[in-house]
């Protein structure tokens, strides 16, 4: 009897292409969606390109794509119920709704605007739309029960600061959450309170991200945290590992706030592709600066282990 592969070959082979096949896009702002990470380290390692783009596995390309078309379903979903107005584009130009900070390097981009829920029928909520798995569903629905205002932000840090934020900049002072286990199956909802005190320390949080020359906070000094061993930035953070240049991690190159671009003060222009002048920001060697000669462009470092390097390319 021939035996029966522990994994199909084809599903194999589905995989693998669906893997090969992904975007190597990047996102050039930081997120609004992301900003209430609690590792201001990562954060900043993320903004500045210090690593290559992150690739997931075929799993995880199918839950962002399960939680796209969730998205979706739920919103025709709303749109058909007797005196709901949701609006997911700008009127006029077909994008989705979104804000920008600092010249465009803080930028998030909201589910919609609806109107007319049967619990606040006269306000107007910013609307997002969370799937996940069944447990995650059922701890928000826990939460709701006990207490609807605080629920979303005991449940998710990183949700509520995305909430805030889009009240903040959109001016509303509720929003609305629809959540739904995958697929759209089952659905629970929370209502949240504006919050500018919060969205405020969150817009100084994502300035100094963007505006800082060197590595922020880390959640951990403790490599074994277990935060740390999950994060994909732990060879950089906390075991020396060498970065990826890019420009966004040149000592050159500054996050222009005001123009939304990236500067280079060494050739004088838009920082828009590699070049050979590039040397790290000192905060991402394992070292301390000894020496550096701006004429010849190179920058020494005694390292930690002792040793003498030079980043002169």
């Amino acid at each position: 009897m021939v035996d029966i592969p522990q994994d199909d070959p084809t599903i194999l082979k589905l995989n693998a292409a669906q893997e090969s096949a992904q975007s190597k896009y990047r996102r050039k702002y930081l997120g609004m969606s992301g900003i209430g990470e609690e590792c201001s380290r990562k954060l900043w390692y993320d903004f500045h390109f210090v690593l290559p783009p992150e690739e997931f596995n075929a799993l995880t390309l199918r839950r962002f794509e399960d939680g796209h078309r969730t998205e979706d379903l739920i919103a025709k979903h709303l749109r058909k119920t007797p005196g709901i107005t949701l609006i997911t584009e700008e009127p006029g130009t077909g994008r989705q709704i979104g804000y920008s900070d600092f010249g465009g390097h803080f930028r998030g981009h909201m589910d919609g605007h609806i109107e007319g829920i049967a619990n606040a029928p006269d306000t107007a909520h910013v609307w997002e739309h969370k799937a996940t798995n069944d447990k995650k569903f059922n701890e928000l629905n826990k939460l709701r029960f006990a207490n609807e205002k605080a629920a979303l932000a005991q449940w998710d840090p990183t949700y509520y600061a995305q909430a805030v934020l889009y009240m903040f900049y959109g001016n509303y002072f509720r929003h609305y959450l629809t959540c739904s286990t995958a697929g759209g199956r089952e659905l629970t909802a929370v209502r949240t309170n504006a919050d500018p005190v919060t969205a405020t320390k969150l817009r100084d949080k994502a300035k100094r991200i963007i505006t800082s020359n060197e590595p922020l906070q880390r959640i951990s000094d403790d490599k074994t945290f277990y935060k740390c061993g999950w994060c994909r930035f732990k060879g950089l953070c906390h075991e020396k590992a060498a970065p990826t240049r890019d420009c966004r991690n040149c000592c050159h190159a500054t996050a222009n706030i005001e123009t939304g671009l990236w500067d280079c003060k060494k050739h004088n222009c838009e920082a828009t592709e590699l070049c050979t002048s590039h040397r790290f920001l000192p905060g991402l060697i394992p070292g301390e600066p000894t020496d550096a000669n701006e004429a010849e462009n190179w920058i020494e470092y005694k390292m930690d282990d002792g040793g003498i390097w030079r980043d002169n390319g």
